[in-house]
Formats: C-alpha cells, structure tokens, sequence
C-alpha cells in the first residue's frame, strides 16, 4: 500500500480507503448495493483492509449509512486508534445541526472523528454552509474546541469544490470521479488552487456499475495519475476486499474515447465526462440527466429512470425551446445536447415512466 499527503494537515491516508456504505444494515435508501453483514464480520472485513495497510475509513451517521457508523466505531476499538484515520459525515447545512450530528458521531464511533465533512453540499444549500452561522462556521468552531480533527466539504459539484478550495476554514475536500467520469477531475488536475487541500475521491467504481465493462485493476489504475489523497472503495464482502487491498496498482492509460469503446461493446453511452460546463440557463442539471442514462444501461434500471423523471419531462419540453443554447457553447466533447436529451426522453416513454 502507498500513502499520501493529506493536505496540509499532516497525515498521511493510505492510497485507497474503506468506504463502509456496503458493511450497513438497514433500510437505508442509498445507491450501491450492500450486504447487511453482522458487526463481528465487518469489523473482520475492515481489519483485513488494514492488515492489507488500509489507514482511512469514510462513514457517515445512521441516517444516510445506517449501521456502518456503529461498526466503524466497534473496529476502531480492535486496533491502535492512532494508527487509522476516520472521517464521517452528515447532510446538515446549518451551524446547530452539524454540531448536533458530530457530537452523535463521535458516540456512535466512540471515539473523536478525524475529519467531519457536511454532506451532499450543492447550490441550494451552499450559502447557508458557507454562511454565518452554517454548517462549515459549526465545524470550525467543532475543530478549535478540539472534539473534531479536521474540516471537510463532499459535494458533486465542481464550483462547490472550488469554493471550497479557496476556503481557508476547509481542510479537506470529497468528491467524485471515476474512468468514465473524469471531467471533474481534470479540472481539479488543471486548477492550482486545489493543491493545498486534502482531497478524498469517491465514486471510483461508479457504485459499482463499471465493474464488468472493466476489471478493478483498470478502474483503479485509471484514476491513480489524478491529485488525490485516498481514494475510498466501498467493501462489503472479504472477496471485495481482496480484490481491492490485496495487492498494488499501476497506472493504467485510458483515454475517454477508449472508455467510452468498451462501453459501446455494451450498449450506447452519452459521452459525457462530467465536467460540469454545460450550464443551462433553465437551471437542468444536464450532465446529471447524462449520468443517469448511462447508469440506466449500466444495471441501474429502475432506480435511474426514477431519477430521471423527476425533471426530464420538464428538461425535455425546455430544451426543444430553447434557441441560445449556451450548454452546446461550453460542452468540450461537443455533443449535440438537445438530440442526447431526447433520446433520454424516447428511453423513458419506452420504459413505460409517462
């Protein structure tokens, strides 16, 4: 196992972490499949993982991961706790609630969280967060009176990062990427004022839908050129960690044209990376739309097409409507954005959702 910087706050995270999504049980409605296992046999699966030199494990409260906060906690109680770093999460956007939220994490954990992001922050919420009394000003205040380590932001969302990477309250940054969706990524790479956060990177197996078209190995290896500290691998069987932490990785050279060909082996994917400039004066999350076509034919039927229609309709009618088009003026992977929505829009009609 390789390790890497964390920033500037002095640790050192191992190169691929513990995502605990997979160890709940519960119903807890989230994307990745999960396997319900005992505590007994989590905890065992995540002293595998740390044998196997794993240092970073990534939860969040019961809410949204339903047991694994507990079962984190009952592993870090089986090993040196100085010897692992934690980092939990809540999607609280006001001061009060997140305090409220870290102070529960640390007993469910029973011990001190390293790292306490807020959760899922996107622009509906992200004034309040960053605001007078948010979310972000609590977990400051949390830090200095010692009962957090550090500071975080998660999102999707690029600009949100952004914002956060000019923070100077921000210690460390989660977001996603994968092989496939790399936009972000790249941007990050390209933008000088990430260097100095610590940067967590999920969604590496696009919640487990890339495996298939490609083997761990590549979707691993395919990520390691980009600036992350760790990046967190959700595990939920020993098979899984196996395959995961039980040996080293080397960088793997793909190109997005040659994702998006074993891909076409498959079905037929929108070629879109997710860089996030397709910005819709209508206010459509295009990019997400594109996202969930692809999830939609990468095992994700039913839940993808739910998603889907909650605003496709609407995306739909606007799009044909539209005469400046400024999404297609920013798109650099030039897509016809209009005829991708339609299509999107036949999917659905097909699968039976208007």
């Amino acid at each position: 196992m390789r390790y890497r910087e964390l920033g500037k706050t002095g640790l050192k995270v191992s190169e691929l972490g513990f995502g605990t999504i997979p160890v709940l049980s519960g119903h807890v409605p989230v994307l990745p499949q999960y396997f319900s296992p005992d505590t007994d046999t989590a905890v065992a699966i995540m002293r595998k993982a740390y044998d196997h030199g794993c240092n970073f494990y990534d939860t969040a409260i019961p809410e949204e991961y339903g047991d694994a906060e507990q079962k984190l906690g009952a592993f870090a109680r089986t090993v040196d706790r100085k010897s692992i770093i934690i980092s939990d999460k809540a999607r609280f956007y006001s001061g009060a609630d997140i305090y409220r939220e870290a102070l529960r994490s640390a007993e469910n954990l029973g011990t001190k969280p390293d790292i306490y992001f807020v959760h899922q922050v996107d622009l509906s919420n992200a004034d309040e967060v960053f605001g007078k009394g948010g979310a972000l000003e609590a977990l400051y205040d949390l830090k200095r009176e010692g009962r957090i380590g550090f500071t975080g932001i998660a999102t999707h969302y690029y600009d949100i990062l952004y914002r956060a990477a000019i923070d100077p309250r921000v210690d460390v940054l989660q977001g996603s990427g994968n092989i496939l969706e790399r936009g972000m990524l790249d941007r990050i790479k390209a933008e000088e004022a990430f260097r100095g956060k610590g940067f967590i990177l999920n969604k590496v197996y696009a919640a487990g839908l890339l495996i298939g078209p490609f083997r761990v190995p590549e979707l691993i290896g395919g990520i390691l050129g980009y600036p992350f500290s760790c990046a967190l691998l959700g595990i939920g069987t020993f098979e899984q960690e196996a395959e995961a932490f039980g040996k080293e990785y080397t960088p793997v050279r793909f190109t997005f044209e040659d994702v998006i060909k074993r891909l076409s082996e498959h079905f037929e994917p929108i070629p879109c990376d997710r860089c996030e400039r397709c910005v819709c004066p209508f206010g459509h999350e295009i990019h997400t739309s594109f996202r969930q076509f692809n999830y939609f034919h990468l095992g994700k039927e039913f839940w993808a097409a739910n998603k889907l229609k909650m605003d496709l309709e609407q995306t739909f009618e606007d799009c044909k409507h539209c005469e400046d088009k400024p999404c297609m003026k920013e798109c650099p992977r030039k897509l016809y954005i209009p005829g991708e929505v339609e299509r999107i829009h036949r999917l659905l009609e097909k699968y039976g959702n208007f």
